[in-house]
C-alpha cells in the first residue's frame, strides 16, 4: 500500500503551533511564580494578582491541552481536535477575566491572538483529518 504524501506545510504548522503552546506553558509557569511576576509590567502584575481561580484554571487548561494537542497532531492523531477544542474554551474563559479587568491594548491583542490561534488549530485539525493526513 502506498504511503500518503503529507504536504510540507503540515510539519511547519505543527512546529509553529508547538512553539506557540510551549511559550504559553512557560508563560503560565512564570505567572505562578510571585518572584517572576514582580518583574512584569504593572498592568500585567495587576491582572495576574487579581485573577480568580476559575480564570487561572482555564488558563492552565488552555495552554496544557494545547500542548498535548500539538503532540497528538505531530503524531497525526485525530484526537488532537478534542484537545484543541478544550484549549479554545480555556482561552475563551480565561479571556473573560482578562478583557474585563485589563485596559492595556497589548494584553488585549495577546488575548485576541490566543483566540485566533486556538480557533485555527481546531479548524486545521479538522482540515487535515478530512485530507486523511491523520490516522
Amino acid at each position: 500500500m502506498a504511503e500518503l504524501k503529507i504536504h510540507w506545510s503540515f510539519w511547519v504548522i505543527c512546529v509553529i503551533a508547538l512553539i506557540w503552546n510551549i511559550m504559553g506553558c512557560i508563560n503560565f509557569i512564570m505567572q505562578m511564580n510571585p518572584e517572576m511576576v514582580a518583574n512584569f509590567p504593572e498592568a500585567a502584575q495587576s491582572l495576574i494578582t487579581t485573577r480568580p481561580v476559575w480564570a487561572t484554571t482555564a488558563f492552565a487548561l488552555a495552554v496544557f491541552s494545547g500542548l498535548v494537542g500539538d503532540v497528538l497532531l505531530f503524531l497525526r492523531k485525530p484526537t488532537a481536535y478534542y484537545l484543541f477544542t478544550a484549549s479554545f474554551f480555556g482561552v475563551l474563559i480565561a479571556n473573560i477575566h482578562t478583557i474585563h479587568v485589563s485596559h492595556d491594548i497589548n494584553i488585549f491583542i495577546g488575548s485576541a491572538m490566543s483566540l485566533v490561534v486556538a480557533a485555527f488549530l481546531i479548524w486545521y485539525t479538522r482540515y487535515t483529518n478530512r485530507r486523511a493526513w491523520l490516522s
